[in-house]
């Protein structure tokens, strides 16, 4: 007799993962979050907007890529999720964006309980982090198609901004500052290449190399810096212009976005040092320096342009929310261009 799961589906083993990552998710509710007893949807109270003028509902949806196959291969699935919200989320702040709610979407070969609950538990917490609520999700057991060990995620958010508040490129000016924040290291952009590296080098996730002081698989699953409440709390405080998330086209590519047609940014390359994983990469790859420019983050993980007179108090602002920034560039006349000098 065939039965679903005798196909592959486990039903009661997608009820044991539910009920394991209730606790996770409650933590990252929001007042406005409505119960519905169903399941079916997630309900978020549209009230709590009555307090804008002209609300802008922002949304945005990603995924991880494949980070998630080093997560599977070095058997670490609690912060992978955490990546996830980063791309999501950090996307609706670049215009100045509050975060309101997401959901996750997870596939895989076989629903494994403790395992969803710990990927699941990871949004939960990135989405705490960023102060958004996880109001739903959906997990897909897909037999046949996906190995048993294997699993992909992605993730939809939603977010508001007062129109006459929103951020962007007509508002910068020449003679801003640009300023790096930091990453937390690769965040979840150029991970082919990363595998590829790690392929033709003959490099374990277990290996602990001199530079870098731990497994090379803890290095490569740091979790995304999520600066979602850093962002908008430094919009509350000072001056900002625009923001940009610095993803996959680098610092360059990102930035771009985030300039009118008639202003460049001109960046110092001097102003920061990358964190070692990259000169790892770069070493251990051959990977040349236009390479590296157009695939990672290099350690930028968030562009921010002010005005010059708050750059300093800027800087000191976010070094007191444990997020360390640089100037990194400033805006002159050009044609909507980020570049390096020189």
């Amino acid at each position: 007799m065939s039965t679903y799961e005798a196909a592959g589906v486990d039903i009661e083993a997608g009820e044991r993962a539910v009920e394991l990552m209730k606790s996770k998710v409650a933590r990252s509710r929001r007042p406005e979050v409505v119960d519905d007893a169903s399941g079916f949807a997630g309900l978020f109270d549209a009230s709590a907007l009555l307090r804008y003028r002209r609300p802008l509902l922002a949304t945005s949806t990603d995924g991880v890529g494949t980070k998630v196959m080093l997560a599977q291969q070095y058997g670490k699935h609690d912060t992978i999720g955490i990546d996830l919200v980063g791309m999501v989320l950090d996307d609706l702040v670049v215009c100045g964006a509050e975060p309101l709610f997401m959901t996750d979407y997870v596939a895989c070969g076989k629903v494994v309980p403790e395992r969803i609950a710990e990927i699941v538990g990871g949004v939960a917490e990135g989405c705490r982090l960023a102060g958004a609520a996880l109001v739903g999700g959906e997990t897909a057991e897909h037999p046949g198609a996906m190995g048993p060990d294997e699993y992909d995620l992605a993730g939809a958010g939603t977010g508001v901004v007062e129109a006459d508040a929103m951020l962007g490129p007509s508002r910068v000016r020449e003679g801003d500052a640009v300023l790096g924040l930091a990453s937390s290291g690769i965040h979840s952009n150029g991970y082919s290449l990363v595998r590829h590296v790690l392929k033709q080098a003959g490099l374990s996730l277990e290996v602990v190399l001199p530079e870098l002081g731990r497994p090379l698989g803890e290095e490569l699953l740091e979790p995304t810096r999520i600066y979602s409440l850093d962002c908008l709390a430094l919009a509350r405080e000072l001056e900002v212009h625009a923001y940009a998330h610095i993803t996959g086209g680098g610092l360059e590519g990102n930035l771009s976005r985030s300039l009118p047609s008639d202003l460049d940014a001109v960046l110092d390359r001097g102003s920061w040092t990358p964190p070692a994983i990259f000169e790892v990469l770069a070493g251990h790859g051959d990977i040349a320096q236009q390479a590296m420019d157009r695939t990672f983050n290099l350690g930028v993980g968030m562009a921010a342009i002010v005005p010059a007179d708050v750059a300093d108090a800027a800087i000191r602002f976010l070094a007191g929310r444990d997020v360390p920034a640089w100037v990194l560039g400033e805006i002159v006349p050009g044609s909507g261009q980020a570049r390096y000098a020189g």
